[in-house]
């Protein structure tokens, strides 16, 4: 689907070239940010915690209630809007996206909403659930703070980047 000027791309989604469905957050990206308490779309099998509690595709974490400071690299696709939306809401919390600033969902989920961003410099290199580094993404990434602790620990975390403030 073409974006245009009155239609902009709806969310986050790509094209899988292969069967691989979960994209792990590098572990030196989650050790910047410091703790979080719930991570609601974790892998089943992960190799590192990401979270003090996680909630996995068999749990439904956008039924259940979320709690504390929450880490969020959702799914890429055409929910991805659902998972920002709520973390909006929750508005405690910091998500990995693809840092596409046109999209249908930046617009209302990050610009209207995130107290800050930080683009990540280059393409992140994920990794896959038994602890291998993977591919790179197919696009630059941005982490999404919602609240000011949140603001202040992308502000801090030496990740290599640009924090951008929100207001």
């Amino acid at each position: 689907m073409m974006a245009t000027a009155t239609r902009p791309l709806a969310g986050f989604a790509y094209e899988r070239t292969d069967a691989k469905d979960e994209w792990l957050t590098p572990p030196s990206v989650i050790n910047a940010l410091g703790v979080f308490d719930l991570d609601p779309c974790s892998p089943i099998n992960r190799p590192w915690e990401t979270a003090l509690s996680h909630y996995t595709i068999n749990d439904n974490g956008l039924a259940l209630p979320w709690h504390g400071r929450v880490w969020m690299n959702p799914p890429y696709g055409d929910q991805t809007e659902l998972w920002m939306q709520r973390l909006a809401e929750h508005g405690n919390g910091i998500a990995l996206i693809f840092a596409r600033t046109e999209t249908a969902t930046f617009f209302p989920w990050v610009w209207s909403r995130a107290d800050a961003v930080r683009f990540l410099r280059g393409r992140l290199r994920f990794f896959d659930v038994s602890g291998k580094e993977s591919d790179s993404g197919i696009a630059s990434s941005v982490l999404v703070a919602y609240g000011k602790d949140n603001a202040d620990a992308l502000a801090r975390c030496g990740l290599d980047g640009k924090y951008v403030p929100l207001t």
